[in-house]
């Protein structure tokens, strides 16, 4: 079942951004947020859909660049991920599993033909995993970094004893004054300035995207959720392995100046599977499609274009 939202053209008056045609959509009682654009082109309404998945602390409105240029010659929907933007703040585990679970789910309700699967960080994880297990659904995957899962950073007793004090500050009765300290907008502002390679970028509409649903009712006890899930290591799974299992042509994308996800992790990642593509961009960071969306959504219309071939040079 779908409902109309309020649409959201703007996220600034100085800035107006068109983000699309938003609805809701009930999945298992839970209100998820979503957007469309349907191209004017014909021939553009018939190509693959491109379904993009936000990253962490994000929302649909992270693709305020990217949208409207990659509607030109796709169909594009964008989501908001359970307890993420303004879809619900859930009481329940949340974790990459469940993500993909929501994705596939609404691909098999709303769009029903392999699509162009684009996700950014924790997206992009939730994009490879539902590639990994939902075949059916993907024609190509584009990632804009990919996080590693705890066990890939840590090993042995380094990784025991990092699990084990997760868990002693997991506690709600910690979390909760510690998320109504960090939802405060100059400290997201001064967080987002530090991680933006063009802290310029990191304006007004970013701090508001990310603080608004922070008072969302239910938003610190999702934090709750979430900060539990990450000490489980069944919720956060292998990006190697997940990677290895993905049958399409893929792209991987990653800023050279990372400060979120070094890009040694990227090279690291590519080998893995021979039809995985890797591409560094110079002078860009981990917020590349909204540093350098220009030369972001260049490089993912040329790949996603029917007549490209995984060996062909890629624009950029």
């Amino acid at each position: 079942m779908t409902e109309s939202v309020k649409p959201m053209q703007t996220l600034n008056a100085s800035s107006p951004i068109t983000l699309g045609c938003q609805r809701i959509w009930r999945w298992r009682g839970w209100r998820i947020r979503y957007t469309f654009i349907r191209p004017d082109n014909e021939a553009a309404a018939h190509a693959a859909p491109i379904l993009l998945l936000h990253g962490f602390d994000c929302s649909l409105e992270q693709w305020r660049h990217n949208l409207s240029p990659l509607s030109a010659q796709h169909p594009v929907y964008a989501i908001d991920l359970l307890g993420f933007g303004r879809s619900q703040k859930a009481a329940s585990p949340l974790d990459a599993n469940l993500w993909a679970e929501q994705v596939y789910d609404f691909w098999r309700a709303l769009i029903g033909r392999p699509v162009i699967l684009l996700g950014h960080s924790m997206g992009a994880l939730v994009a490879v995993s539902a590639a990994a297990t939902h075949p059916d659904m993907v024609e190509r995957l584009v990632m804009l970094t990919l996080p590693p899962a705890r066990q890939e950073m840590l090993s042995g007793w380094v990784q025991s004893v990092a699990m084990a004090m997760e868990r002693k500050f997991s506690s709600p009765l910690l979390i909760r004054p510690l998320f109504y300290f960090a939802r405060r907008p100059k400290f997201i502002r001064a967080v987002m300035k530090g991680l933006y390679m063009q802290s310029e970028k990191a304006d007004q509409s970013v701090v508001s995207m990310i603080v608004k649903p922070t008072h969302d009712r239910g938003a610190a006890r999702t934090l709750c959720y979430l900060v539990k899930s990450k000490t489980d290591p069944i919720s956060s799974p292998i990006s190697q392995d997940l990677l290895a299992k993905v049958s399409v042509p893929t792209l991987l994308i990653w800023g050279e100046k990372d400060r979120v996800i070094p890009s040694t992790w990227g090279r690291k990642m590519a080998p893995m599977n021979p039809l995985v593509k890797l591409v560094e961009l110079p002078d860009s960071g981990h917020f590349l499609y909204d540093e350098i969306p220009e030369q972001v959504n260049s490089l993912i219309l040329d790949f996603s274009s029917p007549s490209h071939q995984l060996g062909e040079g890629i624009g950029g």
